[in-house]
């Protein structure tokens, strides 16, 4: 089962630290926001010392809060993706929906294939998904193109058997 751990490190095991090697000795660099913890990063934007508690991790380089927060607020941060398009869903909604009706499945069944090709390499979600719901509309749609294909030729012998 798949799924999203808000946050990972509660339900990472406690490593054993000794407190004593949070301190700093003298001559050692000091976190900029916290004086007395060991400096164990730089800020790869402004260049500030900080501890294990201040770095953060954006797309492999760290970051201090007093930058990361101007960042996200100036717009979001192009190595912070926070949502994606779900072409999976929106291909299976477009194959099973208008099978209600007869009619729009002249337009939804190739764009569902489209949808299929175009974008099956595509990352589904931030939370990792399969691949069945774009499997699922492909074979929708070209059953409904069959069906379509099939009732043209039906309707098209009907009528020539009409005229002979």
């Amino acid at each position: 089962m798949l799924g999203l751990a808000l946050f990972p490190a509660l339900f990472r095991p406690a490593a054993k630290i000794d407190p004593q090697s949070l301190l700093t000795a003298e001559g050692e660099a000091t976190c900029f926001e916290h004086v007395n913890k060991r400096a164990v990063a730089l800020c790869n934007k402004c260049g500030r010392f900080l501890c294990a508690l201040c770095e953060v991790e954006v797309a492999g380089n760290v970051w201090c809060p007093s930058c990361l927060i101007p960042a996200n607020a100036s717009g979001p941060i192009q190595a912070l993706e926070q949502r994606r398009t779900l072409f999976d869903s929106i291909a299976l909604a477009l194959a099973t929906l208008p099978s209600l009706l007869f009619y729009p499945i002249f337009l939804t069944a190739p764009t569902v294939i489209y949808l299929g090709i175009r974008y099956w390499n595509k990352p589904s979600s931030v939370i990792p998904r399969g691949k069945w719901r774009f499997v699922v509309a492909l074979l929708l749609s070209l059953f409904e193109l069959g069906l379509i294909t099939l009732g043209i030729i039906g309707l098209v012998m009907t009528l020539q058997q009409k005229r002979l």
